[in-house]
């Protein structure tokens, strides 16, 4: 039920966004006069329009907008004053995974065809520096809704999250290139803290802090909460990965085809036999394309065999109980209700989702 409650949560809170999204997006085409094309381009106007607008169209949970927008309100800043940042972190989304899906050259994102699946890596890369450039200015707009001190330090604080982000991406981006498979948990943990404890929870969350003029202590404690709820919320989605096609809308095992260093790989790769090592370094070392169904069941088997999916469940469970003291015991200055029950809810869903 907590779950459904959470998911309505997310719905309203994409209903209220996507009119902001589409405007600005819509806009990507509006030049002044002395670099207006002219009336004769515009199939390919069109066409530009058409497919920046793809990822956005296809929507998703919206968890990172909601983070930020139930942060803020359970502070007491007005929703109007936070919106137009709660637009620029849902389009911050749609770039980055149209760029990670041709780093990954993955099949499908949100149950349609991946972008550069669809249109080439060249057309699709092109898209995601539009919108890009859409999210900067969606940012630079808030200069006309607060005082300048505070635009700009909700700049700041997106270039700093992004920053790690893009880092974390590169690191993990070169350790798969490497073919690294002696990865430590810690080095698990950082791709983790980058990727998934900053971007998507942490990052919105502080965003939505800062709008309602939270202390720097308060932002370092949302911080440490962050990486805790985010390792636990990335462990379940590669759990999910292994284990489920997220309701028909992607392919099993994508990080094995991927070859991902999840926790659960790591643990597998660490405690099996020398002849399981062997079997699923065969397997690892094929290219995307030359790796089958059936080899993605025998690694999840082995996961089984060794005990690495519970391992999962097991360090998600942890994190997640960790993520829970720090803000039942320390994040009481979000206190207006009912947005800090709903981010409650929102923790228990991050737990407990199951797609």
């Amino acid at each position: 039920m907590e779950n459904q409650d959470f998911l309505n949560t997310l719905s309203n809170y994409r209903n209220l966004l996507w009119p902001i999204i589409e405007k600005k997006i819509e806009e990507v085409n509006k030049f002044p006069d002395f670099c207006r094309l002219d009336k004769k381009y515009q199939r390919e106007l069109d066409f530009h329009l058409k497919i920046v607008s793809d990822y956005p169209q296809r929507k998703g949970k919206y968890l990172r907008p909601a983070l930020l927008l139930l942060v803020a309100e359970g502070m007491g800043a007005e929703r109007e004053k936070a919106i137009t940042t709660a637009a620029a972190m849902q389009i911050s989304e749609d770039w980055i995974l149209n760029h990670d899906d041709i780093e990954d050259d993955s099949e499908s994102r949100r149950g349609k065809r991946a972008l550069h699946k669809i249109y080439g890596n060249e057309l699709a890369i092109n898209a995601g520096d539009a919108l890009h450039v859409i999210m900067w200015k969606i940012l630079f707009d808030n200069f006309s809704i607060m005082n300048k001190e505070l635009a700009m330090k909700l700049i700041e604080e997106f270039y700093i999250m992004l920053s790690r982000t893009i880092l974390g991406q590169g690191i993990e981006l070169r350790w798969t290139k490497e073919g690294r498979y002696d990865l430590s948990e810690e080095d698990n943990l950082l791709i983790l803290e980058s990727k998934t404890g900053y971007y998507t929870i942490a990052g919105p969350m502080r965003l939505g802090a800062i709008i309602a003029g939270a202390s720097e202590k308060q932002l370092k404690i949302i911080y440490r909460f962050g990486i805790m709820l985010g390792r636990s919320f990335q462990i379940i989605d590669d759990l999910l990965d292994l284990t489920s096609d997220f309701s028909g809308q992607k392919k099993r095992g994508n990080d094995i085809y991927e070859n991902k260093k999840t926790l659960m790989l790591l643990h597998l790769i660490k405690i099996s036999s020398e002849i399981d090592k062997k079997l699923i370094s065969k397997i690892l070392n094929k290219k995307r394309n030359e790796k089958t169904e059936e080899d993605v069941e025998i690694i999840v088997e082995l996961m089984k065999k060794y005990g690495s999916l519970d391992y999962g469940k097991k360090m998600a469970q942890k994190y997640a109980k960790e993520a829970k003291n720090i803000f039942d015991k320390e994040m009481n200055f979000i206190k207006i209700e009912p947005y800090r029950s709903q981010i409650k809810s929102g923790i228990d869903f991050i737990i407990n989702r199951d797609h």
